[in-house]
């Protein structure tokens, strides 16, 4: 936004000014959210995937799983307050986000500010939060640590790019974050209803079976 904000001195900075012009985002509010919103849908994958990575898989690889079934506490209410954790964090490092951008959008005196501007760009950045749905809980639990869920992290960010770039992001859950936040081609259409209700559906999922193996598996190594 620096460099946007001022052309000449986006000529003056040479590739990095031409790196800038070349990420589409407008010098005022609206797009500074905007990009802002898809730096939430593109990182917010991976970091919020290494979140549940560590709240579950870290259990197996510090050999403190056992100790922890063994507690008189259910395993559904373990797993539960796991996900609660991690979706607090990822509330948490969203609102964050969103309060810093605002602070420094302020201070690079950004034109374009208004209410409904400013309230919908925040609504999306948490928006794209809440759609970054990972079932990596459920691949550190069945890994029995955090080396083969840190495997299927980057399988699903490289696979959600591509299928986003072919047009068929609507149909893959971990690509609707990125469609909502506009990150694809313009051309495309939003997620909409069906898409949101994919990346619930799939939440919904993750969290059940992570349960449900929580519950039945051998837990005896």
């Amino acid at each position: 936004m620096f460099i946007l904000a001022d052309p000449a001195r986006a000529r003056a900075f040479g590739l990095l000014g031409d790196k800038a012009q070349l990420s589409g985002a407008g010098a005022d509010w609206s797009g500074y959210l905007a990009l802002l919103a898809q730096a939430v849908a593109v990182g917010g994958l991976g970091l919020y995937g290494m979140i549940a990575i560590w709240l579950f898989g870290r259990e197996f690889s510090d050999h403190t799983a056992t100790d922890l079934l063994a507690l008189p506490t259910s395993r559904t209410a373990i797993v539960a307050a796991k996900y609660t954790i991690a979706a607090l964090w990822a509330l948490l490092l969203a609102l964050l986000l969103a309060g810093l951008g605002l602070l420094i959008g302020t201070l690079l005196a950004l034109p374009g500010w208004s209410g409904p501007t400013v309230g919908d760009g925040v609504a999306r950045v948490v928006a794209a939060a809440a759609l970054t749905t990972t079932p990596l809980a459920l691949a550190a639990s069945v890994g029995r640590g955090y080396l083969a869920a840190v495997g299927v992290l980057l399988a699903i960010v490289f696979t959600a790019q591509v299928i986003a770039a072919l047009g068929y992001g609507a149909a893959f859950p971990w690509s609707v974050s990125a469609l909502y936040a506009r990150i694809a081609d313009p051309g495309q259409d939003p997620p909409g209803l069906a898409g949101l209700l994919l990346v619930t559906a799939t939440g919904a999922a993750g969290a059940v079976t992570t349960a449900l193996w929580w519950n039945r598996a051998d837990h005896t190594r």
